[in-house]
């Protein structure tokens, strides 16, 4: 199913769309209209689908509960750990899903942490975790946009003034961790 919802949050118009069956698969948003949300639901399928996962775009109306939970973890309404537990996980690897849960449940709203930070505290490289944040289904509730690079900002998909709305609106001031 999809369920595709406008909202407005700090008098910036924001386009969610969200895909799920029991649970949400995937969630794509735009800062820049309708048609620019269509084309990243059209990434977000054949991502979902390359990963094996049965994607159903029959669109609903707005008897979904998932559009409005996004839109509370943006506002702060609602801790972004909290949703883990309606995230599927499907077409996600292990590796992945390591990286997600630790990121969402350690890195709280207000707060970013470094790829290499983030690297050195699972083991792993930061372009490993690059990799992750890249191939993320479910921004912002996974917020990828909290991790950033050790000399600025780093990079987003799908455009850097995503990531310094959300972090704007989270109330981040400097690039620090």
């Amino acid at each position: 199913m999809l369920d595709v919802r406008r909202f407005r949050i700090s008098d910036v118009e924001l386009w969610t769309a969200v895909i799920f069956e029991e649970k949400i698969d995937g969630i794509v948003f735009s800062l820049d209209g309708r048609d620019f949300l269509e084309k990243r639901i059209h990434e977000l399928t054949s991502f979902l689908t390359a990963r094996g996962v049965d994607v159903e775009v029959q669109r609903v109306g707005t008897n979904s509960p998932f559009p409005e939970m996004v839109v509370e973890t943006l506002t702060g309404k609602t801790e972004n750990a909290a949703l883990l537990k309606e995230l599927s996980f499907n077409g996600v690897t292990p590796f992945e899903r390591m990286v997600y849960e630790f990121l969402t449940k350690r890195i709280k709203r207000g707060n970013v942490i470094t790829y290499g930070e983030l690297a050195k505290a699972l083991g792993t490289s930061p372009r490993a975790i690059g990799g992750a944040m890249r191939r993320n289904p479910y921004p912002p509730v996974v917020p990828c946009h909290r991790v950033i690079s050790a000399d600025g900002i780093g990079y987003y998909t799908p455009k850097i003034d995503y990531k310094l709305f959300l972090l704007e609106i989270e109330g981040v001031k400097k690039w620090i961790s």
